[in-house]
């Protein structure tokens, strides 16, 4: 065997050398998320939270001032219209007085009672005249009967009854007057009481009767109290007509019209709920995001289709999530929003052909969260890159994960 020649060897590991710097230099195929393009139901949704509410909420207020006693029903307590005792309230006791205005009433109490002396003082006088002048007529009768008197004194006896009779009524209605007043001074004199009432008097409490047939929603005032009238005691309502409020943004709200469909999810229970948006408020209002972010919102006014038996157990003010649809489709070709890059004017994803990334310009459709519709320019089973870092370019070696 012939023994190599000395220039052989720094060849060879030359060879080598550059052997290996062209392996280590060799461009490798770049690890990507690829995902598969294929059709599919979509669908297009302004999405935002929402509280629920009873459609008509009344709110029972103390008609009258007085001390309300203890409320004897509570929230979730079913009520019958005209016939559940809201509450009851006894008419308040008239106010403590300072020394000086008790006495000022304790004397126009005793001027009542003076003029109504002397009110009786004149009945007692107009009832003697009357007397006296009824015997004066019967005496002119006997003596016009017998021929004695003229008919002119008869006549003159008589009328003189009349006015004396009116006289005596004058002075009785005059009595009774200051009767009345004597009443009227003396109840100002009634002082505050210990609470107590007498059982049977009919004007003692004042009840509130339930206006509607329902429930019993909330309960401001429960305890026994001192109220105000107008001062709200309680709130009823009717758990199954029920809705739901959901504020959008007015950018949002305007893309909404009445009769589009709503789905409820995130309200305690399976499945999503069907709706129906009813209203949107023509009147938006300011809100202050938690970033502490002005925004202007407008309340959409959402129903529920679906039977009772499947929300039932939603109640006034619990919190959900509703997806307002715009747009759906049971045939969409979709790719993932993550594919989807800017080139110039136009929507680009890389289509991952025979392991090379291809830049392809696609027309895009609708668009959700989390996928978009392709109009054009990709098919179904095409795959793209999901996610293009900046290693990926147009022909670049990729392979998937």
């Amino acid at each position: 065997m012939n023994a190599l020649k000395p220039w052989a060897w720094p060849i060879g590991l030359g060879v080598l050398l550059l052997i290996g710097l062209a392996f280590a230099l060799w461009p490798r195929a770049i690890a990507v998320d690829i995902a598969t393009l294929s059709e599919g139901p979509m669908a297009v949704a302004i999405e935002d939270d929402g509280v629920t509410r009873v459609r008509e909420v009344y709110v029972v207020s103390a008609p009258i001032a007085g001390r309300m006693l203890r409320v004897e029903v509570h929230a979730g307590d079913a009520i019958e219209a005209q016939k559940t005792v809201i509450a009851t309230i006894e008419p308040a006791d008239p106010a403590f007085r300072d020394a000086r205005a008790q006495r000022e009433l304790e004397f126009t109490v005793s001027a009542a009672r003076a003029a109504q002396d002397l009110a009786a003082a004149n009945v007692r006088g107009r009832e003697a005249d009357l007397k006296l002048g009824r015997q004066e007529r019967d005496r002119a009768r006997q003596l016009f009967a017998k021929g004695i008197v003229a008919k002119a004194r008869l006549d003159n006896a008589e009328a003189a009854v009349v006015s004396l009779e009116a006289a005596l009524a004058t002075a009785q209605a005059a009595l009774r007057q200051r009767a009345f007043e004597v009443k009227t001074a003396e109840a100002s004199l009634v002082v505050p009481s210990d609470g107590g009432r007498i059982k049977g008097d009919k004007h003692c409490c004042f009840t509130i009767r339930a206006p509607i047939d329902g429930q019993v929603l909330r309960v401001m005032q429960e305890n026994e109290a001192v109220v105000q009238m107008g001062t709200p005691l309680v709130e009823v309502g009717d758990p199954a007509d029920l809705e739901i409020v959901v504020d959008l943004l007015s950018t949002d709200a305007v893309k909404v019209s009445e009769g589009d469909a709503v789905l409820i999810t995130r309200w305690g229970g399976e499945g999503a709920l069907n709706a129906r948006v009813r209203r949107v408020e023509p009147f938006g209002f300011m809100k202050v995001s938690s970033l502490g972010i002005e925004e202007q919102r407008v309340n959409v006014i959402v129903d529920l289709t679906d039977p009772r038996n499947h929300w039932r157990r939603l109640g006034h003010g619990y919190q959900i999530d509703a997806a307002i649809l715009r747009w759906q489709s049971d045939k969409a070709l979709q790719v993932p929003i993550g594919a989807l890059f800017r080139q110039g004017t136009d929507w680009a994803v890389f289509r991952v052909v025979s392991g090379r990334a291809r830049l392809t310009k696609v027309k895009i459709g609708q668009m959700n969260d989390r996928t978009a519709q392709v109009l054009d320019g990709l098919k179904p089973g095409d795959q793209v890159v999901s996610h293009p870092g900046e290693r990926v370019a147009d022909g670049a070696a990729v392979v998937g994960r």
